[in-house]
């Protein structure tokens, strides 16, 4: 219901004004009325009315001083102008100020009142435009997001014509035309957890995405449980290893005072063409993967792999101490890592017990079996047996035969490796579900609540807004915005069937302030408008 407030120091006109007109009836609310405009300027700020009506002849502050003083402070209010002087310069002054209606008395109560409506359809069309961008601007983001994964998946295939590549990237939002190019893949983990959300890691979040908003050199994929992908480019102004060095730099600064955050990021190397950029991710994933055998908080180069924390290459089977064979590592990655990265992840942790000792056929079927076991334990973890193992890939211990070279032994891990991925994606299928039962709960009990977003779902479930949007649509088939509508428009439905509830009482009921907007997105979704369902049904 629209604000209305009343200036005019002719008391029988402000009286009659007031009174003749059933404001409450029309849909309006009489906030309240003044003399003059210097007392009228104080309630204005209390009461903040939409509409204003106000006589321009008063005393102490006329009406087109008081109008610009509202304008200036709160420029969405319109003003109608009452006046008894039908002089040109009145009207002109009036239109330089923004005034919305300018009416010369007499006023009847109908002629005022029609100007009031008139000035009523302006703003209410007003609102639902800004309801519109707004809702525009939450699915535009949530598909562009989407839009972009499943591009940078295309991209990095390298089956794409170059001019489909440049084409399509364009739509959404990615212009690829560059010298040289370089990928960076980035993760942050949270207290050592690669899930959950607290506030300082969506403020990271938040940082990190920000730094690219409106880079013409580095371009963002947001991918979702496994970080970001970043496309850096080299322009005619600036060299491609200055914008890397640059970016980098930026990148780390992020996390200075944010102890409970670590990150980890992988570099690609360069390539001249876009076709390249395939081989380009090969290496920064394969950089990347280390964040499975190192220490966090740093950056790999792939042409610069990591000579620390590894066990001594010199070192003989002799001499070999088992115990600096970590599980936890192998565990870990089991726990956590992509199935693309599999073949990464053994080379380099065979290469980090040194390339001497995993020739010796005993050592590498020690380690072997090693990994094995890990793969049992993790597999266990998730509620399955070593039978499902075995199913898959053999008896390990009726395998050793068969592990006679390094290259069929990395062949029976990756074997292996990929099997726990599996069983380990379908187990995490039944957690996401059992996570968005929680989150589709929460919506139906919050769903009236025109507040309720992305991100206040997110937090009820303890995932960050981005894992959660990537989830929630791989798992349901549809965006957030767009299943929060379908269930607005079902209750909206069950209440046009079995109330009389007026649309616009409907439309808060199901969480929309403005029954215009509500109206539109029902005949969008509905294909007829909510009158039209209620007369069906």
């Amino acid at each position: 219901m629209l604000k209305v407030f009343l200036v005019e120091d002719e008391i029988v006109m402000r009286e009659g004004i007031k009174n003749n007109i059933n404001w409450t009836e029309e849909g309006f609310e009489f906030a309240g009325e003044a003399s003059d405009g210097e007392l009228a300027y104080p309630l204005i700020q209390k009461t903040r009315p939409d509409i204003l009506i106000t006589d321009i002849k008063m005393p102490f502050m006329d009406g087109l001083e008081l109008s610009r003083l509202i304008k200036q402070e709160m420029p969405d209010i319109r003003i109608i102008i009452l006046s008894g002087y039908d002089e040109f310069e009145y009207a002109k002054e009036a239109i330089n100020i923004g005034i919305t209606d300018y009416l010369v008395k007499p006023v009847s109560g109908a002629q005022l009142l029609a100007a009031v409506k008139k000035v009523e359809k302006v703003i209410l069309e007003e609102r639902q435009q800004r309801e519109f961008l707004q809702t525009f601007e939450k699915e535009r983001t949530e598909n562009a997001q989407l839009a972009r994964q499943k591009f940078f998946r295309s991209l990095i295939s390298g089956k794409r014509p170059v001019s489909e590549l440049l084409k399509e990237g364009r739509e959404v939002g990615m212009e690829l035309a560059a010298k040289r190019y370089n990928i960076v893949l980035f993760q942050i983990f949270s207290e050592g957890k690669v899930e959950g959300y607290s506030e300082e890691q969506n403020a990271v979040t938040t940082a990190i995405e920000d730094m690219t908003e409106n880079s013409d050199e580095i371009l963002m994929i947001e991918l979702g449980v496994e970080g970001w992908a970043f496309i850096l480019k080299e322009t005619e102004e600036i060299d491609l290893e200055r914008i890397q060095m640059e970016f980098l730099e930026h990148l780390t600064q992020v996390f200075r005072g944010h102890t409970e955050i670590e990150y980890f990021g992988g570099v690609g190397q360069p390539v001249g063409r876009l076709s390249e950029l395939g081989k380009c991710f090969e290496e920064a994933s394969r950089a990347f993967a280390y964040r499975y055998l190192k220490k966090r908080n740093r950056i790999i180069f792939s042409d610069n792999a990591p000579e620390e924390d590894t066990v001594d290459e010199e070192l003989s089977l002799n001499s070999l101490n088992v115990e600096k064979l970590d599980r936890r590592i192998v565990v870990n990655f089991l726990k956590v890592g992509l199935k693309g990265e599999v073949g990464h992840f053994i080379d380099e942790y065979m290469a980090s017990l040194g390339d001497r000792n995993v020739q010796s056929l005993l050592f590498r079927q020690y380690v072997t079996m090693d990994m094995y076991f890990a793969a049992v334990s993790v597999l266990e973890q998730l509620g399955y047996g070593t039978e499902d193992l075995v199913k898959r890939c053999g008896d390990f211990q009726k395998m050793t035969a068969e592990l006679s070279t390094v290259e069929q032994t990395k062949e029976y891990l990756e074997k292996v490796f990929q099997t726990v991925i599996d069983l380990r994606e379908k187990a995490s299928s039944q957690k996401y579900r059992t996570l968005l039962q929680d989150a589709r709960h929460y919506i139906e009990q919050h769903f009236d609540n025109e507040d309720i977003s992305l991100n206040t779902v997110a937090a009820s479930v303890n995932l960050s807004p981005n894992h959660f949007s990537t989830i929630f649509s791989q798992e349901m088939g549809q965006t957030f915005i767009e299943y929060l509508t379908s269930v607005r428009m079902e209750k909206a439905k069950g209440l046009l069937r079995s109330t009389s509830m007026k649309t616009s009482e409907i439309a808060y009921a199901v969480g929309y302030k403005d029954p215009h907007y509500f109206s539109y997105l029902f005949k969008k979704t509905q294909e007829c408008t909510p009158r039209e369902y209620r007369a069906g049904a």
